[in-house]
C-alpha cells in the first residue's frame, strides 16, 4: 500500500481535514525548530565570544521558552487531532463496510472470520497509522525542506552534504518496507484464517464433541497459533533491525556534516554562530525520516487492513433490477449455479401460487442454494428465475424480498427483547404471531431481554421465534430452510404444527429431510446430486 493511499481520502472524508491540520501543524513545527536552533546558536555564541551575562540573555531565553512551549503545544495538538481523526476514519470505514456487506448479500461477503477480524482488530491498527506514521510522513516532507532553506544561505557545503546523504534514508527505508509489507500481509492473512477457523470450530463445537473431533481441532488451532507467533516475532525482528539501519545511516550522515563543520571552523572558513546553527539543525533534518521508518512497522498492520477494506469496498455489487415485485408462478428455468468451477445446483421447476413444495435430496445437492437463488442472495451462473413470467434479474431485490418471509436453518436472534426479535421493527400484533407459531407457551414476558444469538433459549424455541417472525411478517411467500433440523421429535412436531398454520393461503417452499416434514408438502421436488 502507498504511504498515503488516495482511496483513504475517498472512503474516509475525515482524513482530508486531518491532513490539512497536520500540514499546518507540520509547517508550524518546522518553523519552531528553525527558530529554536537560531536562538540557541546566537545565545551560545554570545556567551562564548562576547561574554554575555544572564541579563543580556534574558530576551533570548524568553523567546526560547516561548518556542519550547510552542513545540509542546504543537505536539499535543497533533496527538489530539490524530486520536479524533483515527476514531472518525475507523467509524466511517466500518459503516461503509457494513453497508457494502449488506448490499453484497450473504452469497458474496466472503469468510465471516476474515471480515470480523478486518472490522475489529484490523481497523483498530489504524490508530498507530494516524497517531505516529502519518504526522511523521508530513513532517518528513516539510521539515527537511524548511531546514535546508534556512541552511542554504548560511552554509552551502553543509547544505549540499545533507542533500546528498538525505535520500539514503528513504532508499533503505523502501527496501526494508518492501520486505516488511509482505511479512505483515502474511501475518494479517494468517490471523484472518485463524479467526475464521476458530469461529467455525466454536459454532460447530457440539457436533465436533459428539463425534470426538474436538481434540483434533484444538491441535489445528495450536499449530496455526504457533505459526502466527513465529510470523509476529519475525516481523518484530525486522522492525528492530531496520530501525538500527536507519539510526546508523542518520548518525553517520550527521557525523559527516559535523566533521566538515569542524574542519572549516578550525581553518577559519566558518564562524561559530553558523557552525552551531548547522550542527543543531542537521539532526532535525534527518529526524522525521528516521521516525517515518521507525513508525512504519507500527502502522503496517493497519495499512494491510485498510487495503483489505478498500478491496471489499471496491467489490462490484451484483446487478440489480428496478422493477416492482411480480406475482404469479415461480419458475426455475434451467438454473445452474457454479462454485469454484463446479456445479452446485441444477434446477428446472415450476411452483404455483398457494402451493406447498418440498425440495428434497441428499446433502450437497443444492437445496439451500436454490432458496438463496430465489431470495436473490446468489445469482445463477446460467438460466433464470421468473415470477409470473417476469425475470427476477430485472426486479428490485428489496421490493421482491418484501413479499417473502424467510426462516433459515439456524435463525439469528440479536441481543434485544423477544418482542423486538419477532417484530424486527415492523408494526403488528407480536403476541398473536407468537401464539400462531406456538411460541407463547415458553414466553413469560415479551419484553424479556435475550443475549446474542438467543442465549437462554433452546434450538426449538429459537426456531419458533423465527416462525413467529414469519407469521408477523404475513408475506405471501414463505421460504423455509430445514426448519426442523437438529430438533428432537417432540419439538419438531410442534414446529411442523406451526408450519401447517403458516402455510394456509401462502406459497411455501422448504428444503426438507424429515419424512414428516416432507409429508406436509403438496408436492416434492427431488434434486439429484450434482456430479463432481
Amino acid at each position: 500500500m502507498k504511504p498515503l493511499d488516495p482511496r483513504l481520502l475517498r472512503y474516509a472524508r475525515s482524513t482530508r481535514a486531518y491532513l490539512a491540520v497536520t500540514v499546518v501543524l507540520g509547517v508550524t513545527l518546522a518553523a519552531l525548530v528553525v527558530a529554536q536552533a537560531t536562538l540557541l546558536a546566537n545565545g551560545i555564541t554570545a556567551v562564548f565570544l562576547h561574554g554575555a551575562g544572564a541579563a543580556d540573555l534574558m530576551p533570548t531565553l524568553a523567546w526560547l521558552a516561548v518556542v519550547v512551549a510552542g513545540r509542546a503545544f504543537v505536539g499535543w495538538a497533533q496527538e489530539v487531532a490524530a486520536a479524533r481523526s483515527a476514531a472518525g476514519v475507523k467509524s466511517e470505514l466500518r459503516r461503509r463496510i457494513l453497508d457494502r456487506l449488506a448490499a453484497l448479500g450473504p452469497g458474496q461477503q466472503g469468510r465471516t472470520g476474515a471480515v470480523v477480524t478486518l472490522v475489529t482488530r484490523g481497523l483498530d491498527a489504524l490508530d498507530a497509522y494516524f497517531a505516529r506514521y502519518l504526522p511523521q510522513l508530513v513532517l518528513a516532507a516539510l521539515v527537511p525542506a524548511i531546514v535546508l532553506a534556512r541552511l542554504l544561505p548560511a552554509d552551502l557545503v553543509a547544505t549540499a552534504t545533507i542533500v546528498l546523504t538525505l535520500p539514503l534514508i528513504p532508499v533503505f527505508m523502501a527496501l526494508v518496507g518492501l520486505h516488511t509489507e509482505a511479512a505483515n500481509r502474511r501475518q494479517f492473512t494468517l490471523l484472518s484464517r485463524l479467526s475464521h477457523h476458530f469461529l467455525d470450530v466454536v459454532a460447530g463445537l457440539p457436533t465436533l464433541k459428539l463425534f470426538g473431533r474436538a481434540r483434533a481441532q484444538a491441535g489445528t488451532i495450536r499449530r496455526i497459533s504457533a505459526e502466527q507467533r513465529r510470523l509476529t516475532m519475525r516481523t518484530l525482528r525486522t522492525a528492530f533491525l531496520s530501525s538500527l539501519v536507519l539510526e546508523l545511516l542518520a548518525t553517520l550522515s550527521v557525523a559527516l556534516v559535523a566533521v566538515g563543520i569542524g574542519l572549516r571552523l578550525v581553518s577559519g572558513h566558518l564562524d561559530l554562530a553558523t557552525a552551531l546553527l548547522v550542527l543543531i539543525l542537521a539532526p532535525e533534518a534527518y529526524l522525521p525520516l528516521r521516525q517515518v521508518g521507525a513508525n512504519y512497522h507500527a502502522s503496517a498492520e493497519g495499512l494491510a487492513a485498510a487495503e483489505e477494506a478498500f478491496a471489499l469496498l471496491e467489490t462490484p455489487l451484483p446487478a440489480a433490477g428496478t422493477g416492482s415485485a411480480p406475482h404469479g408462478t415461480i419458475a426455475f428455468e434451467d438454473v445452474v449455479v457454479r462454485y469454484r468451477d463446479a456445479d452446485a445446483l441444477r434446477l428446472d421447476a415450476l411452483i404455483q401460487p398457494g402451493e406447498v413444495v418440498a425440495l428434497t435430496g441428499p446433502s450437497g445437492c443444492g437445496k439451500s442454494t436454490a432458496l438463496h437463488v430465489l431470495l436473490g442472495f446468489v445469482a445463477p451462473s446460467s438460466g433464470r428465475v421468473t415470477v409470473g413470467g417476469v425475470p427476477l434479474s430485472g426486479v428490485d431485490p428489496a421490493a421482491w424480498r418484501q413479499r417473502i418471509a424467510w426462516v433459515p436453518q439456524r435463525p439469528w436472534l440479536f441481543a434485544g427483547t423477544i418482542r423486538e426479535n419477532i417484530a424486527l421493527g415492523a408494526p403488528g400484533d407480536v403476541v398473536e404471531a407468537a401464539r400462531l407459531a406456538g411460541a407463547d407457551s415458553f414466553i413469560p414476558d415479551y419484553d424479556l431481554p435475550l443475549g446474542d444469538d438467543g442465549a437462554g433459549l433452546s434450538a426449538g424455541q429459537r426456531q419458533r421465534i423465527a416462525l413467529a417472525r414469519a407469521f408477523h411478517r404475513d408475506a405471501p411467500i414463505v421460504v423455509l430452510d430445514e426448519p426442523t433440523a437438529n430438533l428432537d421429535a417432540d419439538t419438531a412436531a410442534g414446529v411442523m404444527a406451526a408450519i401447517r398454520r403458516l402455510a394456509s393461503g401462502r406459497t411455501v417452499i422448504m428444503a426438507a429431510h424429515r419424512p414428516e416434514l416432507i409429508a406436509l408438502a403438496d408436492r416434492e421436488i427431488c434434486l439429484a446430486p450434482v456430479p463432481a
